[in-house]
């Protein structure tokens, strides 16, 4: 049996929309529980996003807008733990990269800080509530 092949790949919200909108939908609102109303916003169709694949299936998303956040890092249940999340986020802090953002920074969710560490982010500031989920603001120095 073959192995599973991940790929991760920039797109836009126009471009992508559905099935974005799709792995989001499942993961935040579904699972975790984040109104609708939160979810979706205006930085949806500025920022570019990555997609994420696992056997050409869509798994996962996040997406970087124009002021250097990271935001809506999302995999599907089931399949976290397998590096995807890992795939994404460099992807993104590649862009990031590539488009002179020295500086990105994201909102992580509590409990996933360590996964951001271990990615070089390093936490500012006090934990506080978006969308009834304690988040911390993180940053990366890149160079």
């Amino acid at each position: 049996m073959p192995a599973d092949t991940v790929e991760c790949v920039l797109t836009t919200w126009s471009t992508d929309r559905a099935v974005l909108q799709k792995i989001r939908r499942e993961v935040f609102i579904d699972e975790q529980l984040v109104p609708e109303f939160d979810e979706w916003d205006d930085d949806d169709s500025v920022s570019v996003h990555a997609l994420a694949t696992l056997n050409r299936e869509p798994v996962g998303t996040g997406r970087l807008n124009p002021g250097g956040k990271i935001g809506r890092i999302a995999v599907k249940a089931g399949l976290r733990g397998r590096g995807i999340g890992t795939l994404i986020l460099r992807q993104l802090l590649h862009e990031a990269y590539h488009r002179g953002i020295r500086e990105p920074y994201l909102h992580a969710q509590v409990q996933v800080v360590p996964f951001y560490e271990k990615l070089g982010f390093r936490i500012e500031g006090d934990v506080f509530d978006e969308a009834g989920i304690s988040h911390v603001r993180m940053k990366h120095a890149l160079e």
